[in-house]
Formats: structure tokens, sequence, C-alpha cells
């Protein structure tokens, strides 16, 4: 059994929604501090309220309106957490985005926002955070990549599958850099989650979806919490520069009729 994390210090990009949301959910029901953050102010007080509701005895959530892609916003949203907690002893550089943008039409500002969220984005936020963690007994980095791009691909979303995979080369030498102030940096590779942005696309699309995965399913957002919450645990403190895949088996299949599908 992993001892426990509750009162740690969390701080969430892009908390507001989605996988982030997830991870959120999941470290205050330890009873953690969480902060998220986000660019919606509506989005981040309505999820705050709603996760603070589920919080265990010592867990809260609160938020901070910040734009990872832009540095000075990463170090104010880690200076609040310390105020606000007295440090940071976990980060989950989570926030991203992924505008469906065809090859041959991509503008240079597209890509520009995508690689400045995704990848700049976590950079910046870990080199805000990286004097908190230092001083942490803990020191724990998770990021949120994905199996777009580090490892399939998906029409549209070339510049996004750049950034994932970009992730994924910071994390292997910043693990090296820091393993010296005792913090640990390791990376979620999701499949497909059922977020909020599918169930917009209908049942049937979400059933063609679950059909490609072995174990018959979409995850869920707290399928990606729990992996997070691993990875920030004190029984993870050998584990650093790693990469875990949590999609049900999404990757492993050569073909659909691996799975029976026609």
């Amino acid at each position: 059994m992993l001892k426990s994390l509750a009162g740690r210090r969390v701080l969430v990009t892009g908390g507001s929604r989605g996988i982030g949301k997830g991870i959120a959910a999941v470290f205050a029901e330890v009873g953690c501090q969480v902060l998220i953050t986000g660019r919606d102010e509506d989005a981040l007080a309505s999820t705050a309220e709603e996760l603070s509701g589920r919080a265990a005895d010592g867990g809260r959530v609160s938020w901070f309106a910040a734009d990872t892609s832009d540095p000075a916003d990463c170090r104010a949203a880690a200076a609040e957490t310390v105020r606000r907690f007295g440090g940071i002893d976990v980060l989950c550089a989570n926030a991203g985005v992924f505008p469906d943008d065809p090859l041959h039409s991509m503008a240079p500002e597209s890509l520009q926002q995508v690689m400045a969220t995704n990848f700049h984005g976590t950079v910046y936020s870990v080199q805000a955070c990286l004097d908190a963690l230092a001083d942490s007994d803990l020191g724990r980095i998770v990021v949120t990549s994905s199996i777009t791009g580090p490892i399939t691909g998906f029409p549209g979303w070339s510049h996004y599958g750049a950034s994932k995979a970009a992730q994924l080369g910071f994390i292997r030498t910043a693990a090296i850099e820091l393993a010296a102030k005792g913090i640990t940096i390791n990376a979620v590779l999701p499949g497909n989650i059922r977020t909020e942005g599918l169930d917009d696309l209908g049942e049937d699309y979400l059933r063609r979806m679950a059909a490609s995965v072995p174990l018959g399913r979409l995850g869920s957002v707290s399928d990606i919490g729990h992996t997070a919450l691993f990875l920030a645990s004190e029984e993870a403190g050998y584990i650093t520069g790693q990469t875990i895949v949590v999609d049900g088996g999404q990757v492993l299949p050569e073909s659909l009729e691996a799975l029976g599908v026609q």
C-alpha cells in the first residue's frame, strides 16, 4: 500500500477540465492541497468548487489564472502555490491544446501555438517550480504526454504529435540534471481518454473508438490521475526519466483484425 500523500502541495497546469481535472481530483481525494491553473477563470472557479467538495479531510483545491505558454505566468503560478501552501511537492505539467490542422494548410501561427503551450509550457512550468521542488522532501514532476507522437500518429495532429514527442526528449535530460536535487520527472502517455470534448462526438463515435482498445473501453481521467499519483508517491522515488503508457492496450494490436473487429 502506498504511503499517504495527504497534505502534500500540488500544482496542476491545465486543471480546469479533461485530464487535468481528473488528475487534480485524484490528488484532492487523498487529501492534497491542489492549485489548478488555466486561462478560463469561470471554468477554473467551477472546477475548484466541485473538486473541493470531493476532497478528503485536509485536502482543498484552489485556482489561479495562468497561461503556460508565458514564462512569467508560470513563475506567478509557482509563486502563488508557495504563497498559499508553503511550498510545492508535486508539479503535474498537464496543460495542452490539440487543434485539428492538416499539414498542407497548417499556418505558422498554429504550429507556434501548439508548441508554445504543449512543449514550451512544460519547460517553463518545470523551470518555475524547480527551487520549490528542490526544497521539498519529495520533489516530483509528472508530465502529461500522449501516445500520439511518441508512438502513434493521427491525421491533423502532426504539430500536436511533435509537441508530445518533444516532451519525452526533454524529460530524459531533465531527469539527469534534476537528480542531484532529489527531483524525479516522468511522463504519462494517455491513449483514448473519455473527456468532455469526446462526449460531443456522439455515442457511435465513442463505440468505434472503444472497439480499437483491447480492454474494450475508453480510459477515464481518473485512470491518468491514479498513474500520476503513483509517480508522485514516495514508493516511485527510484523512477525517473521514464514513461508509462495508459491506453488499455490500444497500441498493441497490429490491426483491428487482431481484436476480431471487421
